[in-house]
């Protein structure tokens, strides 16, 4: 009988990728989750054949209408594991200076209301936070990713 060679199959771990904007003084912008009491940086899954920089940048300008051109800009952080079945893969900026106020942020990616079935954005407030109110803003998950990184 012939024998079979240990095989590891590579199988595609769905993946989120998403972008750390760091402002002048250090703070991580953050997008409060729609319908939640918690904040999240903007990312979302990586669509088949999109590169990771490609989908943090998609994301990026859907969840907050922010977009850049160069991507000498994103530092990539690289790719974590981040839940039983799920990968992160980050990248990290410096905010332009004419990112000061988030007034002009605009969520453009929508979701179907579970009570009213109408487009409600995923996103519906941005903020500003240090690192000592990560773990108090963000999901357990999400804080103790953030918090290994070095911003």
């Amino acid at each position: 009988m012939p024998v079979l060679a240990n095989t590891t199959l590579q199988i595609d771990i769905p993946t989120s990728c998403g972008v750390l904007i760091l402002n002048a003084k250090g703070q991580l912008l953050l997008c409060h989750v729609t319908g939640t009491n918690h904040w999240d940086i903007p990312k979302g899954m990586r669509e088949s054949g999109e590169s990771t920089l490609h989908a943090a940048k998609r994301e990026l300008r859907e969840e907050t209408g922010l977009e850049f051109d160069s991507n000498a800009q994103f530092e990539d952080l690289g790719g974590f594991d981040f839940r039983k079945h799920k990968r992160l893969h980050l990248y990290k900026m410096r905010a332009p200076e004419s990112l000061i106020g988030l007034g002009n942020l605009v969520c453009t990616s929508y979701f179907s209301h579970q009570v009213t079935g109408e487009p409600t954005p995923e996103m519906d407030g941005f903020r500003w936070a240090s690192r000592d109110e990560i773990e108090s803003l963000c999901t357990l998950p999400m804080a103790r990713q953030l918090l290994s990184l070095n911003w």
